[in-house]
């Protein structure tokens, strides 16, 4: 009985290594294919290098740049396609002030890393954070295409409702909110012998 159980505790063992075997060859097993690549098997966010991202960044909205140096302008636009400048917590004028504390129009990657860590330490926040979305928020001006918020929309809406004008734009347009064009820009001469202000024009019965 113990002979027989020793051979079926055998067998299991024995399907259990071929089935890791299996995995193996098949790059199934955990962190097979980060081991086989050289990378790490958990996902980075698609995240860009961050010396990439700075190249393409110093780049952005300047053709003649090489991608070693960066301005405030296109770091400005850079953490604002990233988020890191939100209004609040860290704003243009922050970044104004430790960006000109590195005392020059346009800095290199390791200088831009002081600018960071300085920005971050002043703001309480996170450098790792900041790095993060810096090399997630992808290619420069992915984001450019806002569309109009709730906000703005309404405020046109407003502007633009003919009802709500006074004074003389009112008399530029008629009840269904149409343009009169001229004629409710200037006082136009009514030739047709009725006199001026006559509500009743070519009401008369013609029959009589």
């Amino acid at each position: 009985m113990a002979e027989e159980t020793a051979k079926a505790q055998e067998t299991v063992e024995n399907l259990t290594q071929e089935v890791k075997d299996v995995k193996l060859e098949n790059g199934a097993a955990p962190g097979a294919a980060g081991a086989a690549n050289g990378t790490s098997p958990k996902s980075n966010d698609n995240a860009l290098p961050f010396k990439d991202a700075f190249k393409a960044f110093s780049k952005f909205g300047d053709p003649k740049s090489d991608g070693k140096l960066i301005t405030l302008s296109q770091s400005d636009k850079w953490m604002k396609q990233a988020k890191v400048i939100d209004g609040k917590k860290i704003t243009t004028t922050d970044t104004g002030i430790y960006f000109k504390k590195l005392k020059s129009l346009k800095v290199g990657v390791d200088d831009y890393q002081k600018f960071l860590d300085e920005l971050a330490k002043n703001k309480k926040v996170e450098l790792d954070e900041i790095k993060r979305k810096l090399t997630t928020c992808g290619q420069p001006g992915v984001s450019s295409h806002v569309t109009k918020s709730q906000a703005a929309a309404a405020a046109v809406d407003r502007l633009t409702d003919t009802s709500k004008y006074t004074g003389s734009h009112k008399q530029r347009f008629d009840e269904t909110g149409k343009g009169k064009g001229i004629a409710g820009r200037k006082d136009v001469v009514d030739a047709s012998g009725y006199v001026s202000g006559y509500q009743h024009k070519d009401s008369y019965d013609k029959s009589h």
